[in-house]
């Protein structure tokens, strides 16, 4: 079996390679960002699972899942990160993706995780898909209503607000609206504003 480990974390690419390495008939390849597994995906390789971390560049949210799952040959994709939310897990799971896999995994679960998912088996931590999520109490929020709170989710993950709507099911305008209102709120311009006040804050 190949595999496909992209993450821009050195110490962890290393880390899951020794691991799989020592695995039966396993070849293992990495990649620092999409552009890079995505160049790799384009070339002679064809891959059993390609596993991306939800947070290196050039994800773009979501859309990094997708832009992997949509190029020739890959039929397993799965995403894998330590900040994740069980929301963005399952909305993985429902875009198409073989499996979620957390960071905080035990080793040898990690391992047994990504051998289950390039055989072809759905993967998803039961403990993680069912936890209770923890309320988020971080001061930036709490003069923010839910919906405000959620179109700043959104804006960090690098949504439009058609996207926005979408997930949520509302109305683009009524998006428009909420994120106009948070644009006051936080004194900002505009949406990129948002998301990096967001993340420099660590908001999510």
């Amino acid at each position: 079996m190949r595999v496909l480990i992209a993450d821009d974390h050195e110490l962890l690419r290393d880390a899951l390679v020794a691991f799989m390495e020592n695995e039966e008939n396993m070849e293992t390849h990495t990649a620092k960002d999409l552009a890079e597994a995505c160049a790799l995906l384009d070339g002679d390789y064809t891959y059993d699972l390609v596993l991306l971390d939800y947070n290196m560049p050039g994800m773009n949210g979501l859309e990094g899942l997708k832009t992997a799952s949509e190029r020739n040959g890959v039929h397993r994709v799965a995403l894998m990160s330590g900040e994740a939310t069980r929301e963005i897990a399952e909305q993985a799971l429902d875009m198409g993706a073989i499996g979620f896999v957390p960071k905080t995994l035990p080793a040898k679960s990690l391992v047994n995780a990504i051998k289950f998912m390039a055989m072809g088996e759905k993967y998803a931590p039961l403990e993680f898909m069912t936890a209770e999520p923890e309320p988020n109490n971080h001061p930036l929020l709490s003069g923010l209503t839910e919906r405000e709170t959620q179109m700043l989710r959104g804006l960090t993950e690098g949504k439009s607000n058609k996207e926005i709507a979408r997930d949520l099911e509302l109305s683009e305008p009524t998006v428009k609206l909420h994120v106009k209102t948070l644009y006051r709120k936080l004194g900002v311009a505009n949406r990129t504003q948002a998301a990096l006040i967001a993340r420099d804050q660590g908001v999510f």
